[in-house]
This record gives C-alpha cells, sequence and structure tokens, in this order.
C-alpha cells in the first residue's frame, strides 16, 4: 500500500467512480428515474463500492483494508443483479446493460486481484 498514499489514486477507486458516472447517467433516463426505489438502491450499490474502497484505505491496516474490499466486491454484485432488474423492466437496453455488467465484472476482478496483492504482501 505504501505505493500509494491517498485513495484516489487506487485504480479500483477510479474505476468505481466510473461505475457510478454511467450508473447515474443510466438512472436519470425517464422511465428508469421514476422507479425511485430502484433508481436509489443501484445509486447507494455503486457508491457503496467507492466509498468502501476509501474507507478501507483510510483504515490504513490491510486486515480492514481486505474487509472493506470485501463490501465493495459484494457491492458490485449487488450493482450487477440490480440491472438485471433494469433490464427486465425495460430501463436499459440490451446493450447498456451489457455495458454495466462487464463493467462490474472487470471492477470485481480488478477487486479480488488487489485483495490477492494485499495478501501476498503482507507476508
Amino acid at each position: 500500500m505504501a505505493a500509494y498514499q491517498f485513495f484516489e489514486e487506487l485504480p479500483i477507486w477510479q474505476e468505481a467512480r466510473e461505475l457510478v458516472r454511467l450508473i447515474y447517467k443510466l438512472t436519470k433516463q425517464e422511465e428508469f428515474s421514476k422507479d425511485f426505489g430502484l433508481k436509489d438502491q443501484i445509486q447507494r450499490a455503486g457508491v457503496s463500492i467507492m466509498t468502501n474502497i476509501a474507507e478501507g484505505f483510510e483504515r490504513r491496516t490491510t486486515k480492514e483494508f481486505q474487509q472493506f474490499l470485501n463490501y465493495s466486491k459484494a457491492s458490485s454484485g449487488e450493482v450487477r443483479s440490480l440491472s438485471y432488474v433494469s433490464l427486465d423492466q425495460a430501463y436499459v437496453t440490451e446493450e447498456q446493460f451489457n455495458s454495466i455488467r462487464e463493467f462490474t465484472l472487470q471492477l470485481s476482478r480488478s477487486i479480488t486481484g488487489f485483495d490477492r496483492y494485499l495478501g501476498q504482501s503482507n507476508h
């Protein structure tokens, strides 16, 4: 972790920020924006990915950081699951769904990779 001074420097945080931008862009669409429950839940799950990475980083212990990375990964799965609801309700197109699905899958892989890196550097 010594290579990074601020959470904003972490590639996984930057990826999560991009995902949040995408989520907010999609949830501004007319039909999606009217489904307040789903819109709120998918936005909160996306923001949770970002904030858990930041909060874990700021804890300054590898063990706690890894715990928060697990929360982030879980929230990524939540976003992916909610994107299926968005598709099933025709709030997003198949292309938009695939975009968010691929984004969350890649972010989950990145989080897992960083978690493994932290585990190896801790020995």
